[in-house]
């Protein structure tokens, strides 16, 4: 009968460990699916790799993703600095609370593509496409003109 019983709380137990697995998986999965771009980002200068700004990412109403400059992080940098190289309507802007991209969409499991990205420093837009990695903590951010090949990538890091 000891046997019996010690067999059946083994099987309790391993019943238990499978199912708590499962769950674990499920839940991991789930977020896995649900983790966007969304959010606040720390952008790291690709040339030095100190902190430049805080960009938040938001979805639109029609599925892209735009980003918006919300804090500048170079020490000594004027806040109120304006994008002078700018074009158009965004010409002589104050680059904190500037939207320098948008029209991102998903392409793929956690990579994005079809957006444009301003570089307020140079004034100039290009093409960009993204791609999240270490499980939603970095962003890889690619600006390029005509084919992904001639661009630059500079990697955002997840603010909590």
């Amino acid at each position: 009968m000891s046997n019996c019983s010690a067999s059946s709380r083994v099987t309790r137990v391993a019943t238990r460990l499978l199912l708590a697995l499962c769950l674990a998986g499920a839940a991991t999965a789930s977020w896995a699916q649900d983790l966007t771009i969304a959010g606040t980002w720390k952008t790291i200068d690709d040339k030095t790799g100190k902190p430049k700004a805080l960009i938040r990412i938001v979805e639109q109403a029609d599925g892209s993703y735009a980003g918006t400059v919300i804090k500048g992080l170079v020490p000594g940098a004027d806040p109120n600095r304006i994008c002078t190289l700018c074009s158009g309507a965004l010409k002589d802007q104050k680059i904190i609370g500037m939207q320098i991209l948008h029209g991102l969409r998903p392409d793929g499991a956690q990579s994005y593509s079809g957006g444009e990205i301003l570089d307020p420093d140079s004034g100039k837009t290009y093409h960009c496409k993204a791609t999240l990695i270490d499980g939603g903590a970095e962003l890889h951010m690619r600006g390029y003109i005509g084919i992904p090949l001639l661009g630059r990538t500079q990697t955002w890091v997840r603010e909590p």
